[in-house]
């Protein structure tokens, strides 16, 4: 109940008028939504990591997305490109990025981030995972704008695919998907 909760409450922010910068393409692109006045802040702008998970989020000034990594096979990925990369026991990882959606409220320093997958094709040696998965980040900023504790709410659809289980549908009920808690800090650079 709460995470319909949530996701209500996120619905409300893609919609919620204000300013709006986005770029966004038929499958894939950035959609940049922040309240006020539609600047996104300058504490912002950089490498955020997470503490667990591999996430990493890198943020422009116009608040986009230039890269993520994911926790799904921990592979960095680029808003509108598709990322192939060589998996450790051997085979192809295929990535396709969907919409990607910022949003930013000034007054109450929350940051909301939807990473999509529109599809990827994991091969595991004789096994293939495939399918999509979309992760959505909620959480606030510190007010010294180093921190950003986030609550990680995950729908993945997932099909296996093994001599023993051809195209088995992994199970999924969004009611039982537990929420994971998150630090993301951000990466100081010396300049």
């Amino acid at each position: 109940m709460k995470k319909i909760f949530v996701l209500s409450i996120c619905c409300f922010f893609v919609f919620q008028s204000g300013g709006c910068q986005s770029s966004v393409g038929s499958k894939g692109g950035i959609e940049v939504i922040i309240d006020g006045d539609g600047r996104f802040p300058e504490f912002l702008v950089g490498r955020w990591q997470a503490d667990k998970g591999g996430w990493e989020v890198v943020f422009e000034p116009d608040g986009k997305i230039s890269s993520a990594v994911v926790s799904l096979a921990k592979v960095r990925m680029k808003p509108g490109r598709v990322t192939t990369t060589q998996m450790v026991l051997g085979g192809e990882g295929r990535f396709e990025p969907g919409k990607w959606t910022v949003q930013y409220s000034q007054q109450r320093r929350e940051l909301i981030v939807e990473i999509t997958i529109e599809h990827f094709r994991v091969e595991l040696g004789d096994n293939l995972v495939q399918g999509k998965t979309r992760d959505f980040f909620i959480g606030s900023v510190s007010t010294d704008g180093r921190l950003w504790w986030a609550d990680r709410y995950n729908f993945p659809e997932y099909i296996v695919d093994t001599k023993k289980h051809p195209n088995y549908k992994l199970p999924f009920d969004p009611n039982d998907s537990p929420r994971e808690s998150l630090v993301f800090q951000k990466v100081i650079t010396s300049q």
